[in-house]
């Protein structure tokens, strides 16, 4: 007979995607204010409320950079969503729209973020194997809508310019002194569709 073991109970999925994002808020704030060099994990674990040892549970073997990716990945599973419930007689910015709106917060959060990549090495490759991780993922969506193979070799293609469309349109967000995140997302995926 196992005796119980007293203590906290486990943390929910969406409590550990919270402190995920959490510690990724923390990081941008400190790599915008400080510079990727000058902050330590040390100090985003602090930041974010967190020690250091949880820190490292969440994001395991990865560097400090890597503890931005949440920031990154919800908005590819949103998008992953958003392809596979895309029904065949709406424009694919029309599917878009029924997308949750992330808080304005993140948003703002998510285009420090962009603009660091110009200047910082280690956050831009995080930014570019977020979308190299995010094709396959948009090809099943598709592949899902249209009942082909994620496989195939069409469906690999627009799913890589769907990927291309968001990410230029992201970047040319953050590049904006007024963003809006929304409607350039809309421009760039009508512009797929174009003939």
């Amino acid at each position: 007979m196992s005796a119980k073991r007293p203590g906290r109970p486990p943390l929910t999925e969406g409590r550990k995607a919270e402190i995920r994002r959490d510690i990724a808020r923390a990081a941008v704030r400190l790599f915008t204010t400080r510079g990727v060099a000058a902050t330590s994990a040390e100090e985003i674990a602090s930041e974010a409320g967190v020690s250091l040892r949880t820190l490292w549970r969440y994001f395991p073997g990865a560097g400090k950079e890597n503890c931005v990716r949440p920031l990154l990945s919800t908005g590819i599973e949103e998008v992953a969503r958003a392809l596979a419930g895309w029904s065949p007689d709406e424009d694919l910015p029309e599917a878009l729209e029924r997308l949750p709106r992330p808080e304005l917060a993140d948003v703002d959060t998510m285009l420090d973020l962009v603009r660091l990549t110009r200047t910082e090495p280690g956050v831009r490759a995080v930014w570019l194997r977020a979308h190299q991780d995010a094709e396959p993922v948009f090809a099943a969506g598709i592949a899902e809508r249209s009942g082909r193979d994620p496989g195939d070799l069409d469906v690999k293609v627009e799913a890589a310019v769907v990927n291309a469309a968001m990410r230029v349109a992201v970047e040319h967000s953050a590049d904006q002194v007024s963003p809006d995140l929304w409607g350039a997302l809309r421009t760039a995926l009508r512009a797929t569709t174009r003939r």
